[in-house]
């Protein structure tokens, strides 16, 4: 029968232990056998996405500029979406391939769920996010994870071929270097939920004044145990 590259489940190791880093929708690709010639020009992602981890949460902003070539394409973009019941996700890069990933994401994770009869955990949602990236299926798109489970609060940042860290913060975009400055001078272990996001909308606000690839709003996630939350601010001056 020809492989029509949908999977009946999660694949299972020799010992009868079902992987729980594999795909439960697809049969990724190999990366060892993957030859994704990737061009320096095509990582360049024009915005400012930022998450914090803060002592009963996390906090993920960023700006709602979407851009094509020099032209402002659009002026309301969110760019962070809830894909787990207690965990979002940051986009930053091409639109297309991020609205895919979201959506693979989010169903990965529910299967996950209703197969298992238990959420997935933050390290095994950041473990899954990094395999889908490795695929070469969603370049060019560099996210930032951000959520809550029995282990406390995670900030997971990528690279666009896979490649992962847990953080106390992290950034993606354009606007990287301006956001991260204010960062470094406002986190501090144990910061309480209200000041990470204050100090998340400051970096992303500085970005602004500088990376013209960012700017017109804000949208701002608050993610704790009880779930997560997302607002919207298309007038920056309420939040200066």
């Amino acid at each position: 029968m020809q492989n029509n590259g949908f999977s009946s489940g999660p694949s299972i190791h020799g010992d009868g232990r079902a992987d729980v880093t594999g795909s439960e929708l697809v049969d990724l690709p190999d990366a060892q056998d993957s030859t994704l010639d990737v061009d320096r020009e095509t990582l360049k992602t024009g915005t400012t996405t930022v998450g914090l981890k803060a002592e009963d949460g996390v906090v993920l902003v960023t700006d709602m500029r979407a851009s094509l070539g020099n032209m402002v394409s659009s002026k309301a973009t969110q760019k962070v979406e809830q894909v787990h019941p207690t965990a979002a996700m940051t986009i930053a890069g091409s639109v297309s391939a991020a609205q895919s990933l979201l959506s693979t994401i989010e169903a990965e994770a529910k299967l996950y769920e209703l197969r298992r009869d238990k959420e997935l955990s933050i390290n095994g949602l950041s473990t899954l996010l990094g395999n889908l990236l490795r695929s070469g299926a969603f370049l060019v798109v560099v996210p930032v994870l951000g959520g809550v489970d029995d282990d406390g609060p995670h900030i997971y940042s990528f690279d666009a071929l896979g490649g992962k860290s847990e953080e106390d913060y992290a950034v993606s975009g354009s606007g990287t270097q301006f956001a991260l400055g204010v960062l470094e001078n406002r986190y501090e272990e144990g910061i309480s939920m209200d000041d990470a996001e204050d100090a998340a909308i400051d970096a992303v606000l500085t970005a602004i004044e500088r990376d013209t690839a960012s700017g017109n709003g804000l949208t701002v996630a608050r993610i704790t145990a009880d779930g997560v939350d997302i607002e919207k601010h298309e007038d920056l001056a309420e939040l200066q």
